[in-house]
């Protein structure tokens, strides 16, 4: 229930749908304020916790690691000059999926958990690197790699709490507004 009314709470606030207001300044208290900013990137990396707390395991800590991991990645490519191409697709398609993968309870391979979870932080990633404020990007990219991390702790716990039909209903919901933001 309670993972139930921490979705629900991240859910209500409407500005949180898009990456408006981002900072003037690529700092570390910016980077670790970024992930706050949307409600998507959000989502998808509690949705990267609680689903590595379904599978247990070596996933509790391959898992988080691997998408901050290759988010960095996507980062530095972005700032590289790298574009890739349908990031914000990638991002509402990481919602769908992780949403999917929850709300079905989908055992996979750690390595197979930890490709997906990957290919996926590589668009937040660079996300991060485009909507990055003039300033220090590794500041920037620590605070947000920081800030990921936490997030993916917090959805650890609440997977591990909710355990079930509650994860399950978790997954549901990440994968609707997904759903929703495709539509939209």
């Amino acid at each position: 229930m309670k993972i139930f009314l921490l979705v629900i709470s991240l859910m209500l606030p409407a500005v949180a749908w898009a990456h408006p207001g981002h900072a003037t300044d690529a700092g570390f208290l910016s980077g670790i304020a970024h992930p706050f900013s949307g409600l998507d990137h959000l989502l998808a990396m509690l949705a990267v916790g609680v689903w590595a707390a379904q599978r247990g395991g070596r996933a509790l800590w391959a898992w988080p690691v691997a998408f901050v991991a290759l988010m960095s990645g996507g980062c530095v490519a972005s700032l590289s000059g790298v574009a890739l191409p349908y990031i914000e697709q990638g991002i509402v398609a990481s919602l769908l999926v992780l949403g999917l993968l929850i709300a079905s309870a989908t055992r996979l391979p750690v390595l197979a958990g930890a490709l997906i979870v990957g290919a996926f932080a590589l668009f937040h990633g660079a996300a991060h690197g485009v909507e990055m404020p003039h300033g220090s990007p590794m500041l920037y990219m620590a605070g947000f790699a920081l800030s990921t991390a936490s997030l993916h702790a917090i959805g650890l716990g609440a997977g591990l709490m909710g355990r079930g039909l509650v994860a399950r209903l978790a997954g549901v919901l990440v994968g609707a507004s997904g759903l929703y933001l495709m539509l939209a």
